[in-house]
């Protein structure tokens, strides 16, 4: 989170601005924190239940997915 928070004060954005895509327990305070909180489709149930949109796994492209739907479209 405090590489998060640097970041935001040294591009000057929000933190809902902020995109963030995760997997696992540790992923779970920034996502819920980050405007865009994506969990990958292998990550467990606890840590989808915190994002906003939850991708396909690591082993179907669910990383080129979701930057594919929130940042290049």
């Amino acid at each position: 989170m405090l590489g998060i928070k640097a970041l935001e004060t040294y591009f000057a954005i929000r933190p809902e601005e902020v995109l963030v895509i995760g997997d696992n327990f540790n992923d779970m305070a920034m996502i819920e924190y980050a405007g865009t909180g994506i969990a990958m489709g292998n990550a467990p149930q606890q840590v989808k239940g915190v994002s906003g949109f939850v991708t396909k796994s690591n082993n179907q492209e669910g990383m080129k997915l979701a930057l594919e739907t929130f940042v290049l479209s």
